[in-house]
């Protein structure tokens, strides 16, 4: 999965990441946005991009939120 939405993006939803994504994997997930991990092209344009600094690459994601990354492809059906 080369990126991943964490914690910091709950309630916030800040839609920047959706509208530089130039492959459209930012999906809705219902409490936050999701990446789908074999859409994403691993640019890394939604990084610098999200205001809660809530992206991170999937080998980068911290410790304590390393629980996004099932998140993710559970929500996918992965």
């Amino acid at each position: 999965m080369p990126h991943v939405i964490v914690s910091p993006c709950i309630g916030v939803k800040d839609q920047v990441c959706t509208e530089v994504c130039p492959v459209e994997c930012i999906y809705d997930g219902g409490d936050q946005f999701l990446i789908h991990p074999d859409e994403c092209i691993d640019c890394g344009a939604c990084v610098p991009a999200c205001p809660v600094s809530a992206i991170y690459p999937e080998e980068d994601v911290p410790a304590a939120e390393t629980e996004f990354i099932a998140k993710n492809r559970t929500f996918f059906g992965l």
